[in-house]
């Protein structure tokens, strides 16, 4: 029942998509180059296609990596996030409050996330936004989440820089795992100026610390990757 709950909320949130004003939209290409992964290859190279738009109804955010270790193993991973707006708020330190969901789905596992979550109004900050799920696993027993996620530009000198990321804490598992938490932030200098380009162009880093990774007691990952973002 819940994963069927999680499931309607994402067909519904396609459905307005498809009827309902688009406010604003943003598609972009990353490519990532490290070598510092835990379980499996170490040497990675990732392909990212991102895609977010804000609609009268509330967002939809999703992405697909497509993962090619340097032995040959090759992984593809997709999220799909959107948000239906419950509540709006003018001149507030809250944005808006929304319900919102996720389905992760992997190569052999769908996972189903659905819950509630909060945008801010933070000074200097293009977002920030905490959503609080709950985890239906595929194949696991289910769990909670928070995550947390942030977009702050800044300049220096006469040069564009974007810090973004997201904190992802899940709760621990009975008889499979503790709980694990993922930092992933990018810090990025937009070059587009330099070649002319309406849309930006990043060049930077992708960090990762992923304690307890994937559930699995003292796997921990520190992994620093090379990044290139074109937005188009």
């Amino acid at each position: 029942m819940k994963k069927l709950i999680s499931t309607l909320i994402l067909f519904s949130a396609l459905s307005f998509s498809a009827h309902a004003e688009k406010y604003w939209s943003d598609t972009s290409l990353t490519y990532l180059n490290g070598s510092d992964y835990e379980l499996g290859d170490t040497d990675r190279q990732v392909l990212t296609f991102e895609y977010i738009g804000g609609y009268s109804w509330g967002k939809i955010f999703s992405f697909a990596d497509r993962l090619e270790s340097f032995n040959g193993d090759t992984e593809t991973y997709i999220e799909l996030s959107p948000e239906l707006y419950l509540f709006e708020f003018q001149d507030s330190p809250v944005k808006n409050l929304s319900l919102t969901s996720t389905a992760e789905m992997g190569d052999g596992f769908t996972n189903y996330l659905y819950g509630f979550g909060a945008a801010f109004n933070v000074p200097g900050f293009q977002y920030v936004e905490l959503d609080a799920y709950k985890r239906n696993n595929d194949g696991l027993p289910n769990n909670y989440q928070l995550t947390a996620t942030w977009g702050l530009p800044f300049s220096v000198g006469n040069t564009k820089w974007l810090y973004d990321g997201f904190i992802d804490y899940a709760s621990g598992i009975s008889n499979v795992g503790p709980a694990n938490l993922n930092f992933t932030s990018q810090l990025k200098w937009n070059i587009a100026p330099y070649f002319e380009l309406s849309a930006p162009l990043y060049v930077g880093i992708e960090y990762v610390y992923w304690r307890n990774k994937f559930y699995i007691d003292g796997l921990n990952e520190n992994n620093p990757n090379l990044l290139v973002k074109w937005h188009f």
